[in-house]
């Protein structure tokens, strides 16, 4: 069941990160091979036009096989002496090296994996939940997905309280034409009281790429006082919609804590990541409790010894085949990015290399930026569409949602999916954010790309698009949500 070693220890473009016969001057250059890497999904052969990726991506070919092929061993970690469990156990360890590689974590301490990136975030409101005092508050902004503003939400409006606690939480605004977060209404809302600032790297719904390093600046002259001694305020970044498409190393944007999904970058369905500090992750109480996150024999009556990092987060049995599978996600995506007719690092167990990373990941927002670009001339040629974000692509990931005067958001993508175009209606989780620009109903459609997506793909929705706007679709009624504005 191990993955065999496919490359030569001498070869020192590998050992920089550089794929194997690859030029150094041409990796940043090269555009992904997209008519390759589309070889290697399905929904090409079905004719599929998926333009719904912010949501989730498909998954490559050779994942869904290698899924297949764990089977033939299948068994439990960290439980068994049988040889099948033995390399099961070091097929999953070894899963956390190559998350902690690909984002830069200096090691599988700083990891602790999820269902999705929203347990992730209650993860880190119920590990700070004993921590927070009187009177003090947690900034985050009304551009985040429904999963980093409800946890706090919850904690400040419903948990804490129950406790005598007061805690509140305080909301960033942002620019409703250019979809910027307003920096200046963030810092004013930060101040000596603020543990923890939330925010998303990128948003799923305007698509802005917020300035991590600004928001970083801000939240380090709070002067917060933190348990372990530091004065600062801890900074939570949603990545979920940042990672699947550009460069991250978490130690160089200094965050305390990153949650990304699997699931919208190739891998299936049932695997999150929290990154946090080793030190954070060693002094906080878990968050589920029971199982291997239990050092081996040391349960007593009086007291209860938990494993060490990062298996302490890491409650009862986990999703052991999703954990390897996610994993070879993150290396085949370097290997479609980079050599999609001659993969160098998946099923194997060649080392992650932070250039091989940025160079991939260059490539793949380089390709999303264009797809991007793309779709943003053609929609803005179509009549009665308000197109919400930055209007520069650069600014922004590769999603646009947009509106239809006259036109109910569902109902067009209905009538987009009838034109072979997968896209998304609703609010994307994203409700503050309807609520902010007074949408009524809350709800946007979307249209998201990721570097399978081809111009034609592009210019095919562009065209759904303006056919739906020469022909009214009725506007349904929907519901506000209570105390919407």
């Amino acid at each position: 069941m191990t993955f065999k070693r496919l490359w030569s220890g001498n070869d020192r473009a590998a050992q920089r990160g550089i794929p194997a016969g690859l030029p150094v001057n041409t990796v940043a250059s090269a555009p992904v091979d997209v008519h390759a890497v589309r070889g290697h999904f399905a929904f090409p052969r079905l004719g599929r036009i998926v333009t719904n990726n912010a949501a989730s991506t498909q998954p490559p070919d050779e994942l869904l096989a290698l899924y297949r092929s764990l089977a033939a061993g299948y068994e439990n970690v960290h439980r068994g002496q049988s040889s099948a469990s033995q390399a099961t156990t070091a097929l999953f360890e070894d899963s956390y090296d190559t998350i902690a590689r690909f984002i830069g974590a200096p090691g599988r301490a700083s990891i602790a994996l999820y269902r999705n990136t929203t347990e992730a975030h209650n993860a880190v409101m119920y590990t700070l939940l004993s921590e927070f005092r009187n009177g003090d508050n947690v900034v985050t902004t009304t551009m985040e997905h429904n999963s980093n503003y409800v946890p706090w939400y919850a904690m400040c409006r419903e948990i804490l309280p129950r406790f005598g606690r007061r805690v509140h939480y305080r909301l960033a605004r942002f620019d409703p034409v250019s979809g910027e977060l307003d920096l200046d209404h963030l810092a004013s809302l930060i101040d000596a009281r603020t543990k923890l600032v939330c925010c998303t790297g990128a948003s799923n719904f305007l698509g802005t790429r917020n300035p991590l390093r600004t928001i970083r600046a801000l939240a380090n002259a709070s002067g917060y006082p933190q348990p372990s001694g530091e004065r600062r305020s801890r900074l939570l970044i949603d990545g979920a919609q940042l990672v699947p498409g550009s460069f991250v190393d978490v130690q160089d944007l200094d965050v305390d804590y990153l949650s990304f999904s699997f699931h919208k970058m190739l891998a299936p369905f049932g695997v999150g990541v929290l990154y946090a500090r080793q030190h954070l992750l060693a002094s906080s109480l878990p968050f589920l409790y029971g199982g291997d996150m239990i050092a081996e024999g040391r349960v007593f009556p009086d007291r209860v010894e938990y494993n060490a990092l990062p298996w302490k987060y890491s409650a009862g049995t986990p999703n052991i085949l999703g954990a390897i599978i996610s994993a070879q996600a993150l290396r085949i995506l370097l290997d479609l990015a980079m050599t999609p007719r001659k993969p160098a690092y998946f099923q194997t167990a060649r080392p992650i290399e932070p250039g091989a990373v940025r160079a991939a990941m260059d490539r793949v927002s380089a390709w999303n930026g264009r797809l991007t670009n793309r779709a943003l001339e053609g929609l803005r040629t179509v009549p009665g569409i308000t197109i919400y974000g930055p209007p520069d692509p650069s600014r922004r990931t590769s999603l646009v949602s947009f509106n239809l005067a006259g036109h109910d958001p569902v109902s067009l993508a209905e009538v987009l999916n009838m034109a072979g175009v997968e896209s998304r209606a609703g609010c994307h989780c994203a409700t503050l954010a309807h609520h902010a620009l007074r949408l009524d109903p809350p709800a946007s459609c979307r249209l998201s790309f990721y570097l399978y997506n081809t111009l034609d793909d592009v210019d095919r929705a562009v065209e759904a698009v303006a056919t739906a706007a020469s022909r009214r679709t009725p506007r349904v009624p929907r519901p506000m949500a209570s105390g919407a504005s």
